[in-house]
């Protein structure tokens, strides 16, 4: 920093984009902040696309109302791509956007991670023309699921292809104000005999089971915030006798991220979408 600087004005606080949700935003301390990479880590069925698709609608929110006033696009590589449910979602943001919701999401499927290489520079003018603030890439885990060997010469280059897409997307984020949004599948952790964990992070546990996010350290270090969705299955015992139902639990953390402690907050997932437990 150079002692000019200093008589520049202080930034204002960076914009947030609403999960349409006041639990949830409380949570992220307003919601998914643009010009950094979120991402969202769970198992398969939890609701890390439920939150995708919500996001994409959110988007087009007025400011007043938590939204970014803008389009979205999704780069999805999980197919099929659940039109029917992002449908079904649009029905209950019409009261607050004037047009037909669904006109102002973008869709782009994904096939390999050399394909989102290619598609990334040209996402320059795209975002321009569009009026996009909003990029979700669900999810960047199938992309190398079965492109690389677990060899040293491919992980090296797969970790090269990862800080090539997240420096890529960071730099667009920051130059056009974008929340990035991405997914991530999980693992499981995997003890050897001497008790070393393989894996990138602490303690995380899904469905009775230890997880860590996928693609290992490498991708770990190229996402700005880290959420994970989990769920647990709790016992319920019926009135006046011994019938025992399960009832699944859904729940969000803060894993890491540089303005929010570690928190955590459980939702559940409507008709109408995901929102925050009040407990």
């Amino acid at each position: 920093m150079k002692p000019e600087d200093l008589l520049h004005p202080l930034p204002t606080e960076t914009p947030k984009l609403t999960l349409n949700c006041p639990l949830l935003d409380r949570l992220l301390r307003g919601g998914i902040p643009c010009g950094t990479i979120t991402e969202i880590a769970a198992e398969s069925g939890i609701g890390k696309t439920q939150i995708s698709l919500q996001l994409l609608l959110a988007a087009q929110l007025p400011t007043s109302c938590g939204g970014l006033s803008a389009s979205s696009l999704c780069l999805h590589s999980e197919f099929p791509f659940p039109f029917r449910r992002l449908h079904q979602l649009s029905l209950f943001y019409q009261s607050h956007i004037p047009n037909n919701a669904l006109d102002r999401i973008f869709i782009q499927p994904l096939h390999s991670p050399d394909h989102l290489l290619d598609l990334l520079p040209r996402l320059d003018s795209i975002v321009s023309q569009l009026n996009i603030r909003l990029i979700v890439i669900d999810s960047i885990a199938a992309l190398f699921r079965s492109e690389f060997d677990n060899t040293p010469l491919e992980l090296k280059r797969r970790s090269s292809m990862f800080f090539k897409i997240a420096s890529k997307l960071k730099s667009q984020a920051q130059k056009f104000g974008l929340a990035v949004v991405v997914t991530n599948q999980v693992m499981d952790v995997i003890e050897s005999s001497g008790n070393l964990r393989i894996g990138n992070s602490g303690v995380l546990c899904s469905s009775g089971r230890r997880v860590c996010p996928a693609l290992g350290l490498s991708w770990a270090n190229c996402v700005n915030i880290r959420l994970f969705l989990w769920r647990e299955e709790e016992r319920v015992d019926e009135e006046g006798g011994d019938i025992r139902s399960m009832l699944t639990k859904r729940f969000i953390r803060v894993v890491f991220a540089p303005h929010l402690p570690d928190c955590s907050c459980e939702f559940v997932i409507k008709r109408e979408g995901v929102f925050g437990v009040d407990r």
